[in-house]
Order: structure tokens, then sequence, then C-alpha cells
């Protein structure tokens, strides 16, 4: 009976303490114990360490800026779009034209050249008119909205 014992002491001692299954018959046998009221297994909360946690914010912010920027320029197109502009061109004050900048105006340019001697032609950037069609409203008078701008 001594040498019985033994051995079964010898298995149970050279179990592994690692293996969720039993090495022994004697192991398998041992009835399980439940904690009172456990009916589902636990789970365990996840370790993150704080530069995970900054990293996964930053993924979640930077995906919601890129649906939510081009949403909310989509609304304010559709938007200014229901809504008539009569606001007055702001360079050409609302007349569709400006001022020549080469001839201020007068579709003449004089040019010095020399000895007190003066020649006078006519523009070439605004050929002779004075003025040129308004390149912000494109002559409308209207003021662009800030998104129609191209």
């Amino acid at each position: 009976m001594a040498a019985s014992s033994t051995s079964s002491l010898t298995t149970l001692h050279s179990c592994c303490f690692l293996s969720s299954t039993p090495s022994s018959p004697y192991m398998a046998a041992l009835p399980r114990r439940r904690r009172a009221g456990a009916r589902y297994p636990r789970i365990r909360a996840i370790d993150l360490d704080q530069n995970t946690i900054v990293a996964i914010s930053v993924g979640v912010v930077s995906i919601a800026v890129g649906i939510g920027v081009p949403v909310f320029y989509e609304t304010q197109i559709d938007n200014a779009a229901k809504r008539e502009n009569t606001q007055p061109c702001f360079p050409c004050s609302g007349s569709g034209a400006q001022v020549c900048r080469f001839c201020s105006g007068k579709g003449i340019v004089t040019v010095v050249l020399g000895a007190g001697e003066t020649e006078e032609s006519q523009c070439v950037n605004c050929e002779g008119i004075g003025s040129l069609t308004c390149t912000t409203c494109q002559g409308t008078g209207i003021q662009p909205r800030y998104l129609d701008r191209r």
C-alpha cells in the first residue's frame, strides 16, 4: 500500500501548473469550484498605457474631423445657394469695372524720354478705354461668395 501512495504523490507533483489540461487521471476527477454568482467567465480589463490612449484619441478625432469638415462645407454651399446674393462687389463698388492701373483711367500713357521730351501713346493694358472688367465679380457688380471664388 505504501508503494501505491508514493506513486500517486509523485504523479501529483509532476503535473504542470501552467497547462489548463490535467496531467493525471486524479486531477481530472476533481470537481472544479465556482464562486457563488459567477455564471460567466471573467473578462480582464485591457492594460493600456498613456501613449496608446493618446494615439487612439488622436485617431478618433482625426476621423471625426475628416468627416465633419467636408460635411460642414457642403451644407454651407447648399445653404448659400438657397439665399440670393445682393452684396455689391468691394473692389469695383458694384460697377463691374475697375480703373486701369497703368493709365489711371485716362486711356493714354505719358512717357518721359529724356531732355524734357515726352511721348503719349494709347494704353496697352486697357486699349485706351481707361477701365477693365472687374476680376473679382467678372463684371456683374455682385460680390461672389467665399466658396464660389475660383
